[in-house]
């Protein structure tokens, strides 16, 4: 028998997949975690030899496609695109119908990503954040701020924004970033922070302008955006990131075969052309290197969201 468990071992790994591989997006088509979904996706699947299938689940900030996934069968075959917002989400929700670190088996980090603060081009011109901060100052009603959900990045980040600049700012929960930047474009919400990837389209058509960045220094598709950093804005020293994750229980030889496959996918000189262009930096990250970053990053938001005085739904 144990002569012949290594050759066991080698067959099952061998013989994945035989059936298209399913991804899900937990948020609307057209945001950046579907960009990024979709790209690295399409080069995956032809590593593996079948489709890499992506299904988008959006509602519930991004968790009920990752519930979905954690409740699928753990054969390899259903995967989920993960972001910070699923790191965040146990500080800020008395309920979560899965346990993140427990139920999921990490596969691989896939990039990350500043955000940018995009408002109507209808009031304003690229870079004019000062401008929009006055104008928000002196504003008889407070300012609305869309977000991708309570417990989205956004929805911190416009917490930390109205933190910092000492400017009340109200917040509009939508089903992610494409939703909310539509009503952005109309000048219906003054403000959305997102990534450039999420922005793309309706920045393209002139309906959006950048004002600002997180981090420490400016986009390079954006040089003319200031980088928080010189706005003196110390709380936004971050950024949205990324992680393929499985059902917990999948077997290690099909995790490391989707490691390997997914590894070479983000180094793939289209897909770096493709997504760099849209300020994610593409990086890859072992298994359970993986995993310590996402439990570093949740005990990181947990005091982010303490310190906001967010409570728990």
């Amino acid at each position: 028998m144990g002569s012949l468990l290594p050759w066991g071992r080698t067959w099952a790994n061998a013989a994945y997949p035989d059936r298209p591989v399913k991804l899900i997006v937990p948020w609307s088509a057209g945001g950046s975690t579907d960009v990024l979904a979709r790209a690295v996706g399409q080069n995956l699947g032809d590593l593996l030899g079948k489709p890499v299938v992506v299904d988008n689940r959006p509602g519930a900030s991004g968790r009920l496609g990752v519930d979905a996934m954690a409740k699928s069968p753990a054969d390899g075959y259903t995967a989920s695109v993960i972001e910070l917002a699923h790191a965040i989400a146990p500080s800020v929700f008395q309920k979560v119908s899965y346990d993140l670190m427990n139920d999921t088996a990490a596969v691989s980090l896939l990039g990350d990503s500043p955000l940018v603060l995009f408002v109507s081009a209808q009031k304003y011109r690229e870079g004019q954040f000062q401008n929009f901060l006055a104008d928000a100052r002196k504003a008889a009603d407070p300012f609305t701020l869309a977000t991708s959900g309570n417990g989205s990045i956004s929805h911190l980040a416009a917490g930390l924004f109205a933190k910092e600049t000492k400017v009340p700012f109200d917040q509009i929960p939508y089903k992610g970033s494409a939703p909310a930047l539509t009503d952005v474009a109309a000048g219906l919400v003054a403000g959305h922070f997102c990534t450039l990837a999420s922005a793309s389209a309706l920045l393209g058509a002139g309906k959006i302008v950048p004002l600002m960045a997180t981090g420490s220094r400016r986009i390079a598709q954006l040089p003319h955006v200031p980088a928080a950093s010189e706005l003196r804005l110390s709380s936004l020293d971050f950024g949205q990131w990324w992680a393929l994750v499985v059902p917990a229980k999948t077997p290690r030889p099909i995790v490391d075969r989707l490691h390997a496959s997914t590894a070479k996918a983000l180094a793939d000189k289209q897909v770096q052309a493709r997504i760099s262009s849209l300020a994610i930096n593409l990086r890859s990250k072992a298994p359970d290197d993986t995993m310590a970053f996402i439990r570093a990053e949740a005990a990181k938001w947990a005091k982010v969201v303490s310190d906001l005085g967010i409570k728990p739904e």
